[in-house]
Order: structure tokens, then C-alpha cells, then sequence
């Protein structure tokens, strides 16, 4: 069976993945596909860090702008979304590179995993929503942590879809979901692949992480995000949900200071690229590239990508 070909590129935030995957699709006749939960919907642009249509420099770009900030999306659809963008950029004849920071959407893409959806239970679903509606997503949280402890290390208690999916999961089968995933994730991957994991020093990424939020303010973020809000967007849309998005809306409800706010953002984006790394660590067949090794020298980290590439055949 010959298996289509994969680039990840992927990394903390901040971390300059977007610069490096416009460079490697040039040199390499590649198309990008954004592994990234915020970036597939519209009109969040500045919190999402989302590339702008000139910076694209002709790559194309695929799963960016795809939906609207009221639908839901989640890890199926992508997985659905992801492997049709592959089908059709392998069946042109040009280069996937799935490029992004989402490590649970990249495992999922890159290894097939099935997310065997049971028969909906709906009362306990909806007795698990008015917990995290009355009580809050902690207490939730808390639940999952003592049914399934792996599960709540790795999935944030504000993630509420995913804390209650995987409770559903634990009611439905009596089985962890971090079990589940632990199997598919020894699985074949699905691809002929190059995993590569851009870091640098944690000191670095964190300037670059306060700069650009920063840079987000200064931009509008608390206007694109007072615009979400008068198109009808509320906390309660798992988009806004998103960092950036949530602490600006609580300014913007009175709970708390613009400085307050930005502070949050901040220190929870710092704390993000911290599980995400952790998360990488955790995956196999990794290639990591420390930017601080090549001197942030992209020429270098692309002549050392090409050759891992080779190597893999790709």
C-alpha cells in the first residue's frame, strides 16, 4: 500500500511556525492546512493570530475561514475537513503540510484515530451542561479528574465539549477515553510522514508570547471581539471560548480591568504553550527543531528539514 505524504509542522505558540511553513511550501511545492481550533472560523482574526491573505505570498491555505464563529467544531470535523484537504492536495500533485499547534487535532489527522461516537445519552448529557452552567467547569473538571485522571491532565477545564464528552464516553462504555485513545494512538500512522516540532528557550517564547498580545491589542482585538458580541456571540459559543476571546469579554461585561484582562491572556497563553509542549513530548516519531541549535537561522532549519524529509522519502 503506498501511504500519501505528510509534513507536520508544529510548535508552541509564538513560536514563528507560520513564517517557516510559508518558507518550506515555497521551496518544496507544498499547501498548507491549518491545524488550529480558532483559525477555521470567521472574523476572528486578531486573537487567533490568524495569517493574513498577504502574508500567504500565493500558498494556498486550507481549513482557514471555513466556518462561522456560531458552529460548532471539534476534533471529527476537522479529522473529516483535514483528510479531504490531504486527498486533494495529494491528488494535484503538491505537498501537504499540516502546520499549527493543536497536538490532539494533529494526532488525530495523522494517525486515523476513531472517535467511535456511542449513541447519544442525552439526559446525562444535559445533567453534566447544568453542572458546568450552575456549579461551574471546575467542578466538572473535577469529576473527570477522578474518573479519569489522564483525561483531565490533558484537557482543560474550560473545555467543557470535551470534559463531558469524555464523561459520556467513561458512563457509555466503563471504559477511561484516555484508555481509548492510548490504543489508537499506537496505531500505523496513516501517512509517509515528517513530524516536526519547532521550539526555542522558554524565556524567548515567552517575550515573543507578551509581545504578541501586545501587538493583538494594539491591533483591535478588543474591537473585533465587542463586534463578536454585537453579532449576537456569548460566552456560551465554544468559540469564544478561545484565549484572547473570553478575557477581553469579561472586560467588556464589566467583570474585570482592560489590564486585568491583558495580564490573564498573558499568563494563560504562556501557561497553553506549556501544556503543548508537554503534549509533543509525549508523541512518537517526533523531529524537534531548536531554533536556539540553528541560531533562529531559518535557511539552516529548512536545509535540515529537507534532508529529515528526504530521508523519510517525502
Amino acid at each position: 500500500m503506498e501511504f500519501k505524504p505528510l509534513v507536520v509542522l508544529t510548535g508552541p505558540t509564538a513560536v514563528g511556525k507560520t513564517n517557516l511553513s510559508i518558507r518550506l511550501a515555497k521551496e518544496t511545492g507544498g499547501e498548507i492546512i491549518s491545524a488550529d481550533s480558532m483559525q477555521v472560523y470567521r472574523h476572528m482574526d486578531i486573537g487567533s493570530a490568524k495569517i493574513r491573505p498577504e502574508q500567504m505570498q500565493s500558498v494556498p491555505h486550507h481549513l482557514i475561514d471555513v466556518l462561522e464563529p456560531w458552529e460548532d467544531f471539534n476534533v471529527v470535523t476537522f479529522q473529516k475537513l483535514c483528510k479531504d484537504a490531504i486527498n486533494e492536495i495529494c491528488e494535484s500533485g503538491r505537498l501537504p503540510i499540516l502546520t499549527g499547534g493543536t497536538g490532539f487535532y494533529i494526532q488525530a489527522a495523522l494517525y486515523d484515530i476513531d472517535f467511535t461516537e456511542n449513541e447519544e445519552n442525552r439526559p446525562y448529557r444535559k445533567e453534566l451542561e447544568e453542572i458546568a452552567a450552575n456549579a461551574g467547569p471546575a467542578v466538572l473538571h473535577e469529576m473527570l479528574r477522578k474518573a479519569d485522571p489522564d483525561s483531565a491532565e490533558a484537557i482543560h477545564a474550560n473545555n467543557v465539549k470535551r470534559v463531558i464528552r469524555a464523561l459520556e464516553f467513561y458512563r457509555e462504555t466503563g471504559k477511561r477515553i484516555s484508555e481509548h485513545n492510548a490504543v489508537e494512538r499506537e496505531k500505523q500512522a496513516a501517512y509517509r510522514f515528517c513530524y516536526f516540532v519547532l521550539t526555542q528557550n522558554r524565556q524567548t517564547l515567552y517575550e515573543r508570547i507578551d509581545s504578541r498580545v501586545d501587538a493583538m491589542i494594539s491591533d483591535g482585538l478588543v474591537e473585533e471581539v465587542n463586534a463578536l458580541r454585537e453579532m449576537g456571540l456569548h460566552r456560551g459559543n465554544g468559540s469564544m471560548q478561545g484565549l484572547g476571546y473570553k478575557e477581553i469579554l469579561a472586560y467588556l461585561e464589566g467583570e474585570t480591568s482592560l489590564d486585568e484582562a491583558v495580564y490573564r491572556i498573558k499568563r494563560d497563553t504562556r501557561h497553553f504553550a506549556k501544556r503543548q509542549l508537554t503534549w509533543f513530548r509525549r508523541e512518537k516519531d517526533v523531529i524537534w527543531i531548536d531554533k536556539d541549535r540553528f541560531s533562529g537561522d531559518e535557511e539552516q532549519i529548512l536545509a535540515f528539514m529537507k534532508t529529515k524529509m528526504k530521508e523519510k522519502g517525502i
